[in-house]
């Protein structure tokens, strides 16, 4: 008999041994009527300094049915750490079909798994390079200030996902999920994914996992290519009928699946010209805050603080500024990334934008987050952009050239110390940064509009009333944050396809549909079981 016990409250220096006896306690039983237990799900809970301890679900399986259950207590069918697959991915497609789909980032990879292991033939098309080569041109960036505009933060296998702290967190409930965290193990990922409540990968581990699905993908018979923009689709009546790319080769297909990232700005432009439906939505801009992980680590866990059972501490901060249009206009950390690193994350000539990552051991001595301001399409049309399903990229494109005009024309940061920007007092001078390849002194009140730096200077002390001594001259804040999530969204009904055009699936976060590696993981999938679906009708 299979039990799942919650709320199990397990302390720093507490073995695994005292936890058991502890549950057979509870359950008014011996250690040896529990034949196995195991942690399914684990929290840190640091809301109280002086107790900071975990907060777990254990699955025991017992000899015998309980004669009482208590009420943290329910009987399970099946572990949750090995759920059936989901059935429509169980199925082979029935009529020949073939899908395109466009970029190798979580949303492409997943959709085409899927679909390549349900029988339907697959081309998957990535603009970018192999994510081993992507390493070294992402170094050149760092290391010389050589940005190649194909291949970079954003563009490339794995997506911009894989060059960040690698979170698996998400709110979206969806039965695909724990198929997404179970395949990301099949890949090589650690089987403790199932069970922290925060899961991350770290860009080391995803490397290595991106690189094995490529692996398997093709054993699956999919034609992988590199360097193969998208640079037109073929349309027939309202009908996808399939892509043409950079080479001038046309490929044709019965589904389309669009998954190009956030950034495929010159893929939204030549869609809007098409006539594909799409929409402005709101999306956030700003800094990255950049602290000594140490202090962070201080702030969240006090005298804990190091602790081997304790990693490099995260945050999760939101503000609401008064605002006259708004009412209330929000303030956060995104993107956190405990003992990581800032890096840049330009696509395009003369733009400068940042980013934040972590390795899986987030072992580094910086923690640094995204710290961003909520961003309406009325705000870009007040700012005096001309209304248009593309406004939001103009206002990126405008924010993140006026970024590198800043930095002396290059690929450099402009930064500011945390304290001097609260105070809207330029020093010239910064805290220690870890940031290549240059960080330099500008005052980000110049930089950044004023409806933009005043949220943000009230957000950052609104910060340090719940994590005091946030507010730090230990701090920089780099700039500029531009790529939080898509600026468009590519409208598409209920089977996962374009309103005006069949066959066409926009997904993941450039479709703007999701907001992490998971969620559109998730909606890969969503578009790849209806195709599926269609492929037995």
């Amino acid at each position: 008999m299979l039990y799942a016990i919650s709320n199990v409250q397990v302390g720093l220096d507490e073995s695994e041994s005292e936890v058991i006896h502890r549950l057979a306690s509870q359950l008014n039983l011996t250690v040896y009527d529990i034949q196995t237990s195991t942690c399914s799900r684990r929290a840190i809970d640091a809301r109280k300094k002086s107790n900071i301890h975990f907060v777990c679900t254990y699955e025991v399986e017992l000899k015998l049915p309980l004669d009482v259950v208590p009420n943290n207590c329910r009987l399970m069918e099946r572990s949750s750490l090995f759920p059936e697959p989901p059935e429509v991915f169980s199925r082979k497609a029935s009529v020949e079909s073939h899908a395109v789909v466009i970029g190798a980032g979580p949303a492409g990879l997943f959709a085409a798994l899927a679909l390549a292991e349900s029988g339907i033939r697959v081309t998957l098309l990535e603009r970018g390079r192999p994510v081993e080569t992507r390493m070294r041109d992402i170094g050149r960036l760092r290391s010389r200030g050589e940005l190649d505009p194909e291949s970079n933060i954003c563009f490339g296998e794995g997506g911009a996902g894989t060059y960040t702290d690698g979170k698996l967190y998400t709110r979206i409930k969806h039965p695909f999920l724990r198929w997404v965290l179970h395949s990301f193990v099949r890949f090589g990922a650690r089987e403790d994914i199932l069970v922290d409540a925060h899961p991350h990968l770290g860009t080391d581990k995803l490397v290595r996992i991106v690189r094995n699905m490529r692996e398997a993908l093709i054993k699956l018979g999919v034609d992988y290519r590199f360097e193969t923009r998208v640079d037109d689709l073929l349309i027939e009546d309202g009908k996808v009928t399939g892509v043409r790319i950079n080479s001038g080769e046309e490929i044709t297909a019965r589904h389309v699946v669009l998954a190009t990232g956030h950034s495929a700005r010159d893929t939204f432009e030549r869609l809007q010209q098409l006539g594909i439906r799409m929409e402005a939505k709101a999306f956030a801009v700003g800094v990255r805050a950049e602290h000594p992980q140490a202090l962070i680590d201080s702030i969240q866990f006090g005298n804990a603080a190091g602790h081997e059972k304790l990693s490099a501490a995260e945050y999760s901060l939101t503000h609401q500024v008064a605002d006259q249009y708004l009412g209330k206009r929000g303030v956060y950390s995104f993107c956190m990334c405990p003992g990581g690193l800032i890096v840049p994350s330009p696509t395009e000539e003369g733009a400068m934008a940042v980013n934040g990552m972590s390795n899986a051991k987030r072992a580094g001595q910086w923690a640094n987050s995204g710290i961003v301001v909520q961003v309406t399409p009325e705000d870009i049309s007040r700012h005096g952009i001309k209304e248009s399903p593309l406004m939001g990229i103009a206002f990126q494109r405008e924010l993140e050239a006026a970024t590198f005009k800043a930095a002396g024309e290059k690929y450099a940061a402009p930064a500011m110390r945390l304290t001097d920007f609260v105070n809207r007092k330029a020093t010239g001078t910064l805290a220690a940064t870890r940031f290549k390849p240059e960080a330099i002194p500008t005052d980000l009140w110049e930089l950044l509009p004023h409806w933009v730096a005043k949220p943000l200077a009230e957000g950052l002390q609104g910060f340090d009333r719940k994590m005091r001594g946030y507010v730090t001259e230990e701090a920089n804040l780099l700039a500029s944050e531009t790529r939080t999530s898509s600026p468009i969204r590519i409208e598409r009904n209920d089977e996962m396809q374009s309103v005006n055009v069949s066959g066409l699936y926009p997904v993941g976060e450039g479709a703007g549909y999701a907001g992490g590696i998971v969620s559109a993981a998730v909606d890969g999938l969503k578009a790849a079981a209806a195709i599926i679906e269609r492929s037995h009708s």
